[in-house]
């Protein structure tokens, strides 16, 4: 089964513009999904990833509706048929 990745505006130019990516082999974790997405559009991996390969503090990404940094950050698992979506942070004034 597929997993669906949610890819938000300021990102789509890294990934020719697609609002959403879909990995046919559906990834056993958040580090696997990742890495497929890496694999088909790199350039997105420095916008979400710092140099160490920790999500970066103003990213959040969430699977289904849980934030990764609650169920086991890049090891949390991903079931099939899930929706990961990645979502930087908004600031201003």
């Amino acid at each position: 089964m597929s997993v669906v990745v949610q890819i938000p505006g300021p990102l789509r130019p890294y990934a020719e513009g697609r609002p959403v990516v879909t990995l046919e082999a559906g990834p056993a974790t958040v580090a696997d999904a990742l890495a497929a997405l890496w694999s088909r559009h790199p350039s997105l991996r420095d916008r979400v990833l710092d140099d160490q390969g920790r999500v970066r503090p103003h990213v959040n990404i969430f699977v289904g509706s849980e934030s990764i940094r609650d169920c086991g950050g890049l090891d949390a698992p991903v079931p099939d048929g899930a929706e990961i979506a990645i979502i930087p942070a908004v600031s201003g004034g």
